[in-house]
């Protein structure tokens, strides 16, 4: 693992000497080389998920498919979501608007007094040890992304943003970044804050959040797949979250029509089962949304309109 992490930082540094270093002084940015260096790390962790996503499960669904490919020009607009997403373009837009107020914030705080708990000192000698410090940072985050889904899906305000991810119906490896703007942006608002609140330091939120989504773009892949009667209730597979997606179920309560749905775990099962919304049936069903298939309604066929009709329904237009 030493060996790996002191290849990854002797990587960034030749990248950001070599290509972020520059740029930023000639744009006259100086002032921000810190930041920069910082985003290197997340380019270059989205290029290894994407190369990993390229070498291993692309084969994979290539090979266990739950469905044939159909639409091509759904997936090649998936695929921008992910570039944007995991190449750091994302994180660059919420560097320039909410970074700068969310620094400002904490900043305030501190000097008021009032300084960030740091969840990993809870057991010194123990939880503050690298691994174990990492385990617990996970179970945290992962239980409130699990809080989180659940109102994307049970707030309705929220769901017209979110129903976007669920209109996929060609649901494939490259689908987990398929999202409107403003839920990102909220979702990534709520993550950071919780992150600077417990302490996480920064090389370890990269990396949490690195495993987060790269686990969730292969529970997203078109690959017919389970981990098998233990496994499915330890971490999320890709049979588990397709019923989350399926049409009538991933985002209905019962069948009533009304907002909820199962399988809400993001990387472990475990909040599913202990408050009643998992679903362990062994099925893969089509996915997408019921007024999608029975109504016709449109959720954009490309990034832009896409991110227009969330606006429209956001606001009750469409």
């Amino acid at each position: 693992m030493d060996v790996l992490t002191d290849l990854f930082s002797t990587a960034q540094q030749w990248l950001f000497e070599a290509a972020v270093q520059p740029v930023l002084f000639a744009l006259g940015m100086g002032n921000l080389l810190e930041d920069g260096y910082e985003a290197t790390a997340w380019f270059m962790v989205g290029v290894i998920q994407i190369a990993i996503l390229l070498a291993v499960v692309g084969p994979l669904q290539r090979w266990r498919p739950v469905e044939p490919v159909t639409d091509r020009a759904t997936i090649r607009t998936d695929m921008l979501y992910t570039v944007i997403h995991r190449l750091g373009l994302f994180r660059i837009a919420l560097f320039f608007t909410l970074d700068p107020w969310s620094d400002e914030v904490f900043g305030a705080l501190r000097t008021a007094g009032y300084g960030t708990f740091h969840l990993d000192q809870i057991w010194p000698g123990v939880t503050d040890g690298a691994v174990v410090s990492f385990l617990v940072y996970l179970v945290v985050f992962d239980f409130l992304g699990y809080w989180i889904h659940r109102g994307q899906h049970q707030w309705s305000l929220w769901w017209r943003l979110h129903s976007l991810h669920h209109a996929q119906r060609q649901m494939t490896m490259w689908s987990d970044n398929r999202n409107h703007l403003l839920d990102d942006i909220l979702v990534d608002t709520l993550m950071v804050i919780a992150a600077q609140l417990i302490g996480v330091a920064p090389g370890q939120f990269i990396a949490l959040v690195a495993l987060t989504q790269l686990s969730e773009s292969f529970q997203h892949a078109n690959l017919r797949l389970w981990f098998g009667r233990i496994g499915e209730h330890l971490w999320v597979s890709p049979r588990y979250h397709r019923l989350h997606h399926s049409i009538g179920i991933g985002h209905e309560s019962a069948g009533k029509g009304t907002l909820g749905g199962y399988n809400f775990g993001v990387l472990l099962p475990w909040w599913d089962v202990l408050f009643g919304t998992a679903n362990f049936e062994h099925r893969y069903d089509p996915t997408g949304i019921r007024d999608q298939v029975e109504q016709g309604r449109d959720y954009g066929s490309g990034f832009w309109a896409q991110q227009w009709l969330g606006f429209k329904r956001l606001f009750g237009r469409a």
